[in-house]
């Protein structure tokens, strides 16, 4: 039989029944699991020198070297047990290996929780024998509890992900599934070996086999707090939106200080730069035509920059798109798009953006119609692509991450006090006086405004408003 495997990984969490299934691996003919051969704190187990002849310290200094001798020197089929918090350096060469099978040990978490807390209070973290368990109740803590079911999930997601982007499968058990011999013998015959159910058998007994409520020494608290954990996360706003890269072309730099603007489009670009380039004061212009080489170059020889990124009122961004993509029909609008959203999303535009027969009326019904195909762009239900100039600012920025983070996101109505401060602290003598130009389609916008427009640009944008605390549209503070 063609073993289709050559290493095996558990995924796991402390408390999960790890080392129960582990237990029952190596009862299986040429399956041999190495305990938690990347923890950081040992090689395997407690008071182990070495996995197959390779140290503590050589894993440290080269982690993969211990992982080829799991594949390559165990007699027969190889695997250990990883937790979140082992070596990060092994997580993406498994996950990414179709030849590494992926066993996922789950538990139910607050027992998980509970179980962990009675073992740090007693030090007892395996039982072999019922005359020596340790008894102790566990405090429940709210707070530490959201904590470590954070943790939990958020491994679990990143391991499931990371198996759809690659098209693999996993073997997934329960905590519940450890007593059933059925079930560690279909994991046996997935791994590509046999063994009958009758072969596992263990030492290790149950720690805490009692109800939750004698476990735990403040279960009514218990109970009050856990009702305030949204289990089906009800409050979650979905998103459907396409993930988007970083962007690094449009990021422009001084020619003199070293200050990185990474634009959101739609925002106060023009007026940023222009600022930017008065802050140089010499005339020259600012660097741009980035990649992410040349940009990594810049970082380097510009040690203390600051990066920065600007908020605009999504309100106002909308309608900057609006205006300066779709109503417009000059140089860099969208004609292919503006024609689908003429056709199929409702917009009444003229030919000409400029026409003086398309008053503020036939203005604000047709920006109306724009940000109800906004909500259905963004939640994927358009054939037409998510453009940068309309994409959430939330997205925007979870783009920027995949290369480098700003270090400030500034907010338009605050700029020309922040960028004062910022031009000041790289020692500029005198900070430019921020432009006075406004945003050119602002005054159309508070000339229209409405509360029926805020919410259809909260509809839209939900987790703008959300994140970054956006209030409705005031045109008396704008105008």
């Amino acid at each position: 039989m063609t073993v289709p495997f050559d290493l095996f990984v558990v995924f796991a969490e402390m408390r999960t029944g790890s080392n129960l299934l582990e237990d029952y691996l190596n009862q299986i003919a040429r399956v041999t699991c190495h305990g938690e051969a990347f923890n950081p704190n040992f090689i395997g187990y407690p008071k182990r020198d070495d996995i197959l002849g390779i140290t503590h310290r050589q894993r440290e200094d080269n982690p993969d070297r211990l992982l080829r001798a799991i594949r390559d020197k165990t007699e027969g089929l190889g695997g250990f047990r990883y937790f979140h918090d082992h070596d990060p350096r092994v997580l993406a060469p498994i996950l990414s290996d179709p030849r590494c099978a992926k066993i996922i040990l789950t538990r139910n978490p607050l027992d998980s929780y509970i179980s962990l807390k009675i073992a740090r209070a007693t030090d007892q973290w395996k039982l072999t024998n019922v005359k020596n368990r340790k008894d102790a109740q566990a405090y429940f803590d709210l707070t530490e509890f959201e904590r470590h079911l954070g943790q939990t999930q958020s491994f679990q997601l990143e391991i499931m992900r990371a198996l759809q982007v690659t098209g693999q499968s996993a073997f997934y058990i329960g905590y519940d599934d450890l007593h059933d011999t059925e079930v560690l013998s279909g994991l046996a015959r997935w791994l590509g070996v046999e063994a009958e159910p009758e072969v596992f058998q263990s030492t290790l007994k149950p720690q805490n086999p009692q109800a939750l409520a004698d476990k735990v020494a403040n279960y009514p608290q218990m109970e009050v707090a856990l009702r305030a954990l949204d289990r089906f996360d009800l409050t979650r706003t979905p998103n459907f939106e396409p993930r988007r890269g970083p962007v690094v072309p449009t990021y422009l730099a001084c020619s003199t200080y070293p200050l990185l603007y990474m634009p959101i489009r739609s925002g106060p670009e023009e007026q940023v730069t222009a600022w930017m380039t008065a802050l140089d004061g010499d005339g020259s212009e600012l660097v741009g035509k980035f990649n992410q080489k040349t940009l990594r170059g810049w970082l380097q020889d510009n040690p203390g920059h600051q990066r920065f990124t600007v908020l605009r009122h999504p309100l106002i961004r909308a309608h900057a798109a609006f205006c300066d993509k779709i109503l417009n029909t000059g140089p860099g609008s969208y004609a292919k798009i503006r024609q689908q959203l003429m056709r199929f999303h409702g917009l009444a535009l003229p030919e000409d953006g400029a026409d003086p027969s398309f008053d503020l009326a036939a203005h604000r019904k047709a920006f109306e119609a724009f940000l109800m195909f906004l909500r259905a762009n963004l939640n994927g239900q358009t054939s037409v692509r998510v453009d940068a100039h309309w994409a959430s600012q939330a997205t925007c920025l979870q783009g920027m991450s995949e290369f480098c983070l700003p270090d400030r996101v500034l907010r338009e109505e605050d700029l020309a006090r922040d960028l004062s401060e910022m031009a000041l602290r790289f020692g500029a003598g005198s900070a430019p006086e921020w432009p006075s130009v406004p945003e050119p389609h602002l005054a159309r916008l508070v000339a229209i405004h409405d509360g029926d427009l805020d919410r259809l640009c909260r509809d839209a944008y939900p987790r703008d408003y959300m994140m970054f605390g956006f209030s409705a549209f005031d045109p008396v503070q704008r105008s």
